[in-house]
């Protein structure tokens, strides 16, 4: 398509607040005299599955960044309330735009939304143009020999490796907007009918994120491999966040990270960059899962596993959510999340696996806790875990293989700050009474009276667990 093809288009903000090698916004610049930037905020107003105060915070100082930003090289956000589509027609009969950008959604929701909006505009004779820019690599890009999608990472990862990768495009230094566009005013919690959550979130929009950026690639990347699996180290990127918003480009940060390891002549370095790279493959690898496999939303990948007997303790789910389940490690890790919006993802892991193999509930429960309590709540890496944890999703960890939270904590918080930082409770306790479970019915030794008891015992629950997965193969698969 040739330079200034259409007279004004609308470019749709979604998951990419960024000026900065911003796909869609770099072409509809470029291909038009004039750019309508709008984003539209959802209609819903209480709680949501997928979503809570805490992210919808940070994504309102987002929006007030990317606004500031546009204003100042002659753009205008526009921000629109109601359903994507009808909100887009209406837009294009205002402005008479005669194309739609867009940056594409991994998420089953997105791409039921992008589909309605091309048979829409296909009736308007509105031109839409949607473009790759959440992943370095979609849909059908990494695939088998046989054309089909991977259900396995590391096959998966050495085809992702292997691909090349697209290039980082110029930041959008100029657009011309018009202003007599209608627009609503920039949302806030109440928009949605929130409260704030009261936890200490990052600093939102583009410049922070690039500070982000800067900071890890300087400090946390070139020893990533040794620091990675220490929750109370500043250890990995907390680049997550920023990536999930869209105010870092995956481009930008996959190719400064290989400038890094290409640039240094330090092995551990050139180590750590690898081990890096390899969870932005991760996170690739869980959009590709959800894509081709949209179904895991609602139940277990490997249907060997469907119908497995969770239980439902409201009791229990309570305890773990709030922080009160008498596991140092577990609890640390609950608090953080709540009073942060964020949590270390190795202590994810231990959560998840105390919530589905010491209590056994239904690892739907913990998929939609954290996607309403994370800043960095991507739906496809958070469904990939928590089934990667319940032993039931795809590369999944084996249903017999049932972390220790004690064996954890001696093994990764060997030292307790962790949990010393997150359980003031804790604060008094000697180390050793953090590393090995009190005798049963006692006290961890040096705890404040209002912390509890431990709520089961983990050796006893490993056995409960591994007879339910048996029980159900017997059943069901034998």
């Amino acid at each position: 398509m040739s330079a200034r093809s259409y007279s004004r288009v609308i470019h749709w903000f979604r998951r990419d607040l960024r000026l900065t090698d911003n796909t869609a916004l770099h072409h509809a610049a470029a291909e038009s005299g004039e750019v309508v930037t709008v984003y539209i905020i959802s209609p819903w107003r209480g709680e949501h599955r997928w979503t809570g105060p805490a992210r919808q915070e940070f994504l309102c100082g987002c929006l007030e960044s990317l606004e500031k930003n546009l204003e100042g090289i002659g753009g205008r956000l526009v921000f629109r309330r109601g359903h994507a589509v009808a909100e887009l027609e209406r837009l294009i009969h205002e402005t008479k735009a005669e194309a739609v950008y867009l940056n594409r959604d991994p998420d089953p929701h997105g791409r039921e939304v992008e589909r309605a909006l091309e048979t829409r505009c296909r009736k308007l004779g509105v031109a839409v143009h949607a473009f790759k820019d959440a992943a370095l690599h979609e849909r059908d890009e990494a695939l088998t020999a046989a054309g089909k999608p991977y259900r396995v990472y590391t096959p998966y990862s050495k085809a992702w490796h292997a691909l090349p990768k697209p290039p980082v495009l110029p930041r959008v230094s100029e657009l011309r907007s018009s202003a007599d566009v209608k627009s609503e005013p920039r949302p806030t919690l109440q928009t949605w009918g929130l409260e704030p959550s009261g936890a200490t979130l990052p600093e939102a929009g583009e410049r922070a994120a690039r500070e982000r950026m800067k900071g890890a690639l300087d400090r946390v990347v070139s020893r990533y491999a040794e620091t990675r699996d220490v929750p109370s180290a500043p250890g990995t990127s907390r680049l997550s966040v920023d990536l999930r918003h869209g105010t870092l480009s995956i481009r930008e940060l996959y190719h400064r990270a290989v400038k890094l390891g290409a640039e240094s002549k330090d092995a551990e370095t050139h180590r750590s960059v690898r081990v890096w790279l390899n969870e932005l493959a991760w996170r690739e690898f869980y959009m590709q899962i959800l894509w081709h496999w949209p179904e895991v939303l609602e139940h277990e990948f490997d249907p060997k596993f469907r119908g497995l007997a969770w239980s439902y303790d409201e009791a229990a789910l309570v305890r773990w959510r709030d922080g009160m389940t008498g596991f140092p490690i577990v609890d640390a890790a609950m608090r953080e999340l709540r009073e942060t919006g964020f949590m270390h993802n190795r202590a994810r892991m231990i959560t998840a696996m105390f919530l589905t193999k010491d209590l056994r509930l239904d690892w739907r429960l913990g998929e939609e806790h954290f996607m309403r309590s994370l800043v960095d709540g991507e739906i496809a890496s958070n469904n990939g875990g928590w089934q990667w944890c319940a032993g039931t999703g795809a590369d999944a960890s084996p249903y017999f293989r049932i972390q220790n939270p004690w064996s954890q904590t001696k093994t990764h918080d060997p030292d307790g700050t962790y949990i010393r930082r997150w359980v003031p409770e804790l604060k008094h306790a000697p180390t050793s009474a953090l590393l090995t479970p009190p005798a049963p019915g006692m006290r961890i030794s040096g705890a404040a009276k209002n912390y509890p008891l431990p709520m089961v015992e983990h050796s006893e629950e490993r056995i409960r667990t591994l007879a339910m997965f048996q029980k159900h193969k017997e059943r069901h698969i034998g």
